[in-house]
């Protein structure tokens, strides 16, 4: 996480409802972003800056700070099953759910 210079940039941004600590060359799991593979995204809600020298803390946000990154594709998350059972009717039903999340590379952090 650390640049060429030795010093320690990082952000925490917020994606959707989570947040998030990131670097530049990281790569994350965010909700599904309506971009294409290859794409660049941006996320200009950045909660927290950090540039080696500097901290920055924002409220709500940091002013005219960007993360943005490169879309790499569309990944499935852990996949999770529940079941429905009422015992007076002898009903059982078994259903899953897998969500889908954006994996994004962190390019820059300005």
């Amino acid at each position: 996480m650390s640049n060429a210079k030795g010093t320690h940039t990082y952000a925490i941004i917020k994606a959707g409802s989570k947040q998030y600590r990131v670097a530049k060359g990281d790569v994350i799991d965010v909700d599904l972003v309506s971009a294409e593979e290859g794409s660049e995204v941006s996320f200009g809600d950045v909660i927290f800056l950090n540039d080696g020298k500097n901290m920055k803390v924002g409220s709500p946000s940091v002013e005219k700070a960007v993360v943005k990154g490169k879309v790499l594709g569309v990944v499935s998350g852990p996949k999770i099953t529940s079941v429905k059972y009422k015992r007076s009717h002898h009903q059982y039903r078994k259903f899953g759910h897998r969500q889908k999340y954006s994996r994004v590379e962190i390019t820059s952090i300005s």
